[in-house]
């Protein structure tokens, strides 16, 4: 197992200015492999960034096959927010147990958290506990959360 101890204050300087240039994790490893005939796993690589403090710049590139921008890194969000309507949102990674998972604020302003397991089954588990939606909110949310997945080619 490698450790950043090993490397001179020369291979730390360079890992600092490559990362500030917007080197990724994998920018790095392949530098140290490359400059510094230094080879080490990715999870190395990983593990060495934590040790040093180096902050890895996120790219913000916007993706053209959906028209959206790449920033919306957490939840992929149904247009802006109304005050009371029905608003979902999909989590760009599932709640661990779930296929797909997200957000749902009810037109009360009650949240929630939703999710569809492997067998197809839904759940929603409220903020509130022993909260229940209203009927035509239940209505929205199901058209809203249809619409989304089909968007996401789910």
């Amino acid at each position: 197992m490698f450790s950043a101890s090993q490397l001179t204050e020369e291979q730390k300087q360079s890992l600092q200015q490559w990362a500030a240039e917007g080197a990724s994790i994998a920018d790095l490893q392949r530098r140290l492999k490359d400059e510094y005939s230094l080879t080490i796993t990715y999870m190395d690589a990983r593990f060495m960034v934590l040790d040093l403090g180096i902050e890895i710049l996120e790219e913000k590139e916007e993706e053209e096959s959906d028209g959206k921008p790449e920033d919306e890194t957490l939840v992929d969000a149904v247009p802006e927010m109304s005050p009371g309507a029905v608003n979902v949102s999909i989590d760009s990674i599932a709640i661990p147990g779930a296929v797909v998972s997200g957000k749902v604020t009810f037109s009360d302003g009650e949240t929630a958290v939703w999710m569809i397991d492997q067998m197809g089954r839904p759940g929603l588990d409220p903020d509130t506990p022993g909260y229940r939606p209203s009927q035509e909110d239940i209505e929205s949310f199901q058209k809203q959360l249809s619409e989304l997945m089909r968007k996401q080619g789910m």
